[in-house]
């Protein structure tokens, strides 16, 4: 029987939503509060999902000290208390809204993660907004 696991962590990070396409005026009719120049912050906290078969011999679905330190070696240390539009690569050309976050999240486990598991990766950006990559 599959079986889901869950693992939470947090990053703090500062953005300007932006596009270099629009003009002035449409970008703050776009992104509003969010496209101050000078930039803001969030408080992220990522949920990161994982599901497949218990193994009989340990019990688990995946060792959860393996995926905390894939979260922090992939996740935590690359955003945390960074200008994601400055000090990352990821987001030099790519807005970061938290659907882009979120799918970024999901690529970089992806590439670490055997595909036996399906995950799902779900980023408040607030406590009231959220989203989810992939939406299934």
């Amino acid at each position: 029987m599959r079986t889901a696991i869950y693992r939470k962590a947090h990053f703090n990070a500062a953005h300007r939503l932006h596009n270099p396409a629009f003009d002035a005026k449409t970008n703050e009719e776009v992104f509003g509060l969010c496209n101050n120049a000078n930039y803001h912050g969030h408080n992220y906290e990522l949920i990161v999902r994982l599901t497949g078969h218990v193994d009989p011999q340990t019990g688990y679905v995946y060792d959860m000290k393996l995926l905390n330190e894939l979260i922090r070696q992939e996740i935590t240390e690359r955003f945390d208390h960074k200008n994601l539009n400055l000090d990352t690569e990821e987001f030099k050309n790519l807005n970061p809204t938290a659907e882009n976050i979120a799918r970024i999240c999901y690529e970089l486990l992806r590439d670490k993660i055997d595909p036996v598991f399906d995950l799902e990766i779900t980023l408040y950006e607030t406590p009231r907004n959220y989203v989810v990559y992939p939406a299934l």
